[in-house]
């Protein structure tokens, strides 16, 4: 008999989940059978269970449960999007999510996958819909970005509730605009990706401008090339 997400959820309490500090991602502790680990961010783990794949699970670490509370209230809000998977249910350490196909825009770069234009427009449509909702669409990235049949489907939306523009989607839609013709279909190795995002994470430490950043981001492109 196959078994309930409630009870699939119940079987992930042996794999423990750690955030830590500076932006970087969590770290997993413990294994369980049946289950494979299909992501990873700041604040959660992703797994999908072999026998009901349908199913995303995403389980936070112990510190992070505001991000959690505050994901199922604004996936509650969504409703059904195509431009967002759908929260099938919620316990007090994780979510069930919609298990969507694809790449993120992250392995895109990482596999020089292209990335048509569409995703941009799908991105700029599903902001458009979240403020009519009245959320705030932020924490926008390469690995919050999926692509599914050259469309664009959105994930984690955990900050939609936070006030303020962190320009991170600003920020990358320039990048995609301005430079992507550079690189589009060309592999990027994971050590420059990584880089890059620390250094975003820390841009505004040593650069004036987002321009001066993306400066010393193609100085250090021009190296790998």
């Amino acid at each position: 008999m196959k078994k309930t997400w409630e009870e699939l959820a119940e079987s992930l309490t042996a794999i423990k989940v750690a955030a830590h500090p500076d932006n970087e991602p969590v770290s997993i502790e413990g294994i369980m059978d049946g289950f494979r680990c299909i992501g990873v961010g700041t604040d959660a783990a992703v797994f999908q269970f072999l026998e009901a794949p349908e199913y995303a699970f995403k389980v936070y670490a112990d510190d992070k449960k505001d991000k959690l509370e505050a994901e199922a209230k604004v996936y509650a809000q969504i409703g059904s999007s195509r431009y967002f998977s759908s929260c099938y249910g919620v316990n007090d350490r994780l979510l069930v999510i919609k298990y969507e196909e694809g790449l993120t825009l992250f392995d895109c770069l990482l596999q020089g996958v292209h990335v048509p234009d569409q995703v941009i427009q799908d991105v700029e449509a599903a902001r458009d819909y979240i403020r009519q909702i009245g959320l705030n669409p932020r924490d926008i990235h390469l690995k919050n970005i999926l692509l599914q049949n050259g469309r664009a489907k959105l994930l984690d939306v955990s900050e939609y509730i936070k006030p303020g523009n962190d320009f991170r989607w600003e920020h990358l839609k320039k990048a995609y605009e301005e430079y992507y013709v550079v690189i589009d279909g060309k592999p990027m190795p994971f050590w420059l990706l990584d880089t890059i995002r620390k250094w975003y994470h820390h841009w505004n430490r040593y650069s004036s401008s987002f321009d001066e950043f993306m400066k010393n981001v193609s100085k250090q492109m021009s190296y790998w090339k």
